[in-house]
């Protein structure tokens, strides 16, 4: 097996020298650090990445916990995290919680142990295993989604009020006045600010909040399908349907045609997240989009830039990071799943 020695005999430079190229500590020029990867690829030569990072403290890792990767709007995130990262030359670790606060709790602790440079973080609930941990003071960490309070972090999210209202608004504005909200399962960030959203634009309006109409999903095709079914049974049903993500919305659609019933001529119905599969079912789904792509680069550039501070504060132990709390905005998209309400 090729050693650091054999490379640097190879290439025709120092031992230094290849440290540096394969670390990134010090400028290379051109010429010499291909020379050195055409000796490695030669030698059949690969760093030993676990004795790098003991010698560096850094294993060019990075954790992401998600509640639910079955959820396009997770997926999509995630896939657009391990991009960003591989731009930046770390490996990200999935970890899939399934809105279980055990399972994140353990997912965290192997993460910590194994040394991850930072963490990315959708939480499943209030934080707790982060919170409780006693090594979570030595990783940086961003929080995207929902707040994160107890925890001392970047925030990245997205303005889930405004979203809310603005589908409701939408709703509104093409005649419906009887509109269902089918919500996260329960009412806490970020369902609760698509609701508040929801009840503010009633409000405006002048239409009173009825509550047979607001309805507990969970988040998945089968919250929406069997929501919807429930609603299609209230002596006055709703004329519109406002679902807090793309995958409830499509399951209310199924129930509405389970029941015989056409989107849109029979009822409206309004999405959240602007997934992928929101363009592509049938009628395409109108829906509130979010800035997944530019979710993601704030995130890895938050938590690249916690890293590099936490590295400097080796050197400079009164230097103390500044967080940031950024929102970003939501943007109606209206496509084929909504019609004028006429009475």
């Amino acid at each position: 097996m090729a050693t650091i020695k054999d490379v640097a005999r190879h290439a025709g430079v120092s031992i230094t020298t290849v440290s540096h190229v394969i670390n990134g500590t010090r400028f290379v020029s051109e010429k010499l650090t291909q020379r050195v990867f055409d000796a490695m690829k030669d030698l059949k030569y690969s760093p030993n990445i676990i004795a790098r990072s003991l010698r560096s403290g850094k294993t060019k890792t990075i954790g992401l916990v998600v509640p639910d990767i079955l959820n396009p709007y997770f997926a999509e995130f995630s896939r657009e995290i391990e991009d960003k990262g591989f731009e930046h030359g770390y490996n990200v670790i999935l970890c899939n919680t399934d809105e279980n606060l055990a399972k994140e709790e353990q997912y965290v602790n192997g993460l910590i142990s194994k040394q991850v440079d930072g963490l990315i973080f959708f939480s499943s609930g209030v934080y707790k295993s982060f919170k409780d941990n006693p090594n979570k003071d030595d990783i940086p960490i961003v929080v995207t989604d929902r707040e994160s309070e107890g925890v001392t972090s970047d925030v990245v999210l997205i303005d889930n009020f405004k979203g809310g209202y603005e589908a409701t608004r939408y709703l509104i504005s093409i005649g419906h006045r009887r509109i269902a909200c089918i919500s996260g399962p329960s009412l806490i960030r970020p369902s609760a600010q698509r609701v508040d959203g929801y009840l503010q634009a009633l409000d405006e309006a002048g239409i009173p909040f009825d509550e047979e109409l607001l309805m507990m999903g969970d988040f998945r095709y089968n919250g929406g399908e069997e929501q919807m079914a429930a609603l299609l049974e209230l002596p006055e049903q709703p004329t519109a349907i406002f679902a807090c993500n793309d995958m409830m919305a499509i399951g209310a659609t199924r129930a509405i045609r389970d029941a015989g019933f056409n989107v849109p001529d029979d009822y409206s119905v309004v999405g959240f997240d602007n997934t992928p599969l929101s363009r592509y079912v049938f009628p395409q789904l109108t829906t509130i989009g979010q800035p997944v792509k530019e979710m993601a680069d704030l995130a890895i550039e938050l938590l690249i830039e916690k890293i590099k501070i936490k590295e400097d504060q080796k050197r400079k132990k009164d230097l103390q990071p500044e967080y940031k709390r950024i929102v970003l905005d939501t943007t109606l998209i209206i496509r084929e799943s909504c019609t004028p309400y006429t009475s």
